[in-house]
């Protein structure tokens, strides 16, 4: 007795199904996923509904990274943000992770290494994160995106706000300037926007410490003259960078940076004579030097300079 016409469907289905799973199973054998024989149970035991739920799955999958993100002030360059800042075992202990992810190009490490990182304060990290920006898995790079984006779009709105502040600050008051400084710097100072905009809000930074140090020139410390100083470099304009090198120089002779920071603008300029002019200064004075500094030094003598 021949299968009646809703049967034959239906063992069809099943039959395709069974293909299906067969092929799923294969192919995760094949990639090594973990979870393939209870993809190929759950497909088995709920025919036709277990195979639409693993695709619709894989299809939101694929469709939620392909989401448009404004990326333009955000650097992609994986060389330039891994040498900005210096290694900080205590402030970059949850993005070691993610690094390593990126480099071993393992896609499930990276993932749970992105979403552990953006869970918490990424402010002090945004270079460290922006590593993950050249991933191969679409999503991690999406996740570092939109982490970057939003922290980057509450810099320039914070900012906006502190300028406000600081034309309505009282000529005698300097706090306004203060408080963009230190704030400024420590965004800048791990590179992250476009050079258009990194160097436009460096002469910004730039700006208020000019009007600080006209109000008070005693409110700015020797970390405050060195932030100005070395975004100024970064940006390439030397002009007033040497300016502030010089004001540094005369106001806190004998302090670490008032040397560090001619050196390295004399580097910038290859200016020989001023740069070892500059360092005997240094080794006679009892100023007391760090191993960054002797590194630098070294690193600079063996350079262009020498």
């Amino acid at each position: 007795m021949g299968l009646a016409k809703g049967e034959l469907i239906v063992l069809i289905l099943l039959v395709i199904n069974a293909v299906g799973a067969g092929c799923c199973l294969i192919w995760g054998k094949a990639r090594g996923a973990k979870q393939c024989w209870a993809r190929f149970g759950v497909m088995m035991l709920c025919p036709v509904v277990g195979a639409a739920f693993y695709l619709l799955s894989w299809l939101l999958c694929k469709a939620a990274p392909g989401m448009e993100i404004d990326l333009k002030d955000v650097v992609f360059g994986k060389e330039r943000v891994k040498t900005q800042l210096k290694a900080d075992e205590n402030r970059e202990k949850n993005i070691l992770p993610l690094d390593e992810a990126v480099l071993v190009d393992d896609h499930k490490n990276q993932r749970l290494a992105m979403m552990n990182v953006i869970k918490g304060d990424i402010s002090e990290s945004l270079a460290a994160v922006s590593t993950a920006l050249g991933a191969k898995d679409s999503e991690t790079a999406h996740y570092a995106a939109s982490a970057l984006s939003s922290i980057l779009n509450d810099f320039r709105i914070t900012v906006s706000k502190m300028l406000r502040k600081l034309e309505e600050e009282p000529p005698e008051e300097t706090g306004a300037e203060e408080e963009l400084l230190d704030y400024m710097d420590g965004v800048l100072r791990q590179q992250v926007f476009s050079d258009l905009e990194q160097n436009r809000f460096v002469h910004i930074m730039e700006r208020a410490a000019e009007e600080l140090y006209q109000k008070n020139a005693s409110r700015l410390t020797p970390g405050r003259y060195e932030s100005v100083c070395l975004r100024l470099l970064e940006v390439r304009d030397t002009e007033p960078a040497e300016k502030w090198c010089g004001r540094l120089a005369r106001q806190y002779p004998d302090q670490l940076p008032a040397y560090t920071c001619r050196l390295k603008l004399y580097f910038t300029l290859m200016r020989r004579d001023e740069f070892f002019q500059t360092m005997d200064e240094l080794k006679k004075s009892n100023v007391v030097v760090n191993s960054e500094t002797l590194e630098i030094i070294r690193i600079f003598s063996r350079g262009r300079v020498s």
